[in-house]
């Protein structure tokens, strides 16, 4: 399962994110001072595919895709540093597997900006140097006693090689996402959880009085930052996507007129945080249970079934694959794509399509 850590400035609206995406509505609270522990949410993926096989097969049991979303403390300044409750707080930081970045952009006197004024560039600059801080005291810890080696194993110069260039990245003020590593490099870091390798999604929290970023004070300085960066970004309007929770669909739709709300900020910061890892879904199905399995883009037949069960891959023969819409476009049946000819039979190495409707066969 995805987990996925919500990081920011303090009052920056995390929570109130965190909220929206659990549909808690304001039963979580703000963050008080001094507390560390994370609030923390399983949610389901938004899927239309997976709610049309259900409908369709009428299960005993569904079991939809899910994402872990983790509510973390806002970072400080220093906090990469371990000032106050720095250490406690990136510690969460570096269990995650992506990060949703919260950026204020909304203006509300009665909440004042730790920083003094709205300036969403400068915010993201704040936070991005107290990760960079973080990860630059691992490797500098790491190449002391790497550099105090007399005679370093072949492995360990390598090592200290490529921790070489981290820090020359991190001294340029660069995450460590932003560097080109090869496919037998990048495995050989995350032994050190380094929270600047991290995909993130850029949360752009906005009020219902600015419809574009240009209604944002330095607005257009973010906008040049994301396009410098190519970070992906949503801009949500999170305390009244949270406010509407408690609304009917008339009522909603008479606050949101005028908005770029087009779709619901629960579901695309689900299915961002989703995608952001390059993950995507394959499904099987019965009257027994209809599930969306997760996979990594790109992975085989051979991983979905072990993604199953590790006995489908040690007795792996075949797999009987159809398209999500060839299925749904014939009876949600195998014996009708197969009738027509739309089923295939793929071996191990096939590489499995997001959508895909899959039936493992084996023999152990």
């Amino acid at each position: 399962m995805l987990h996925c850590g919500i990081v920011g400035l303090p009052l920056s609206g995390k929570t109130t994110i965190f909220n929206v995406i659990t549909k808690a509505g304001a039963e979580v609270k703000p963050y008080a001072g001094g507390k560390t522990d994370p609030n923390r949410a399983v949610v389901d993926v938004p899927d239309a595919r997976f709610d049309s096989l259900v409908i369709a097969h009428e299960p005993r049991k569904t079991t939809p895709a899910r994402v872990e979303f983790v509510d973390l403390a806002g970072l400080s300044r220093g906090a990469g540093r371990g000032e106050g409750l720095g250490n406690a707080f990136l510690s969460f930081v570096a269990d995650a597997d992506a990060m949703l970045h919260v950026i204020r952009c909304f203006g509300n006197d009665a909440v004042e900006h730790p920083e003094g004024s709205v300036e969403p560039a400068r915010d993201w600059d704040i936070l991005e140097m107290e990760l960079i801080f973080r990860d630059l005291g691992v490797v500098e810890n790491r190449l002391g006693r790497l550099s105090a080696k007399k005679k370093p194993t072949p492995e360990e110069a390598a090592e200290k090689a490529l921790l070489d260039r981290c820090h020359s990245c991190l001294l340029d003020e660069r995450p460590l996402r932003e560097m080109d590593l090869s496919p037998e490099e990048a495995p050989s870091l995350r032994g050190f959880s380094f929270v600047t390798s991290r995909p993130q999604l850029i949360v752009l929290n906005m009020d219902e009085t600015q419809k574009s970023l240009e209604d944002v004070p330095g607005g257009t300085d973010v906008q040049r930052r994301i396009e410098r960066s190519g970070a992906r970004a949503i801009t949500v309007y999170g305390r009244l996507e949270m406010d509407l929770m408690d609304l009917s669909p008339e009522e909603a739709s008479e606050f949101t007129e005028g908005l770029p709300m087009s779709e619901p900020a629960r579901d695309r910061l689900i299915a961002g945080a989703y995608s952001l890892l390059g993950l995507i879904s394959f499904f099987t199905c019965g009257p027994d249970e209809v599930r969306a399995w997760t996979l990594h883009d790109g992975d085989s037949a051979l991983e979905a079934a072990r993604t199953i069960h590790s006995d489908l891959a040690k007795g792996f023969i075949r797999a009987q694959v159809v398209s999500y819409d060839d299925y749904s476009a014939n009876n949600n049946s195998f014996a009708t794509c197969r009738d027509i000819g739309v089923l295939r039979l793929e071996g191990r190495d096939y590489r499995v399509n997001d959508g895909d409707v899959i039936e493992i066969r084996f023999n152990i």
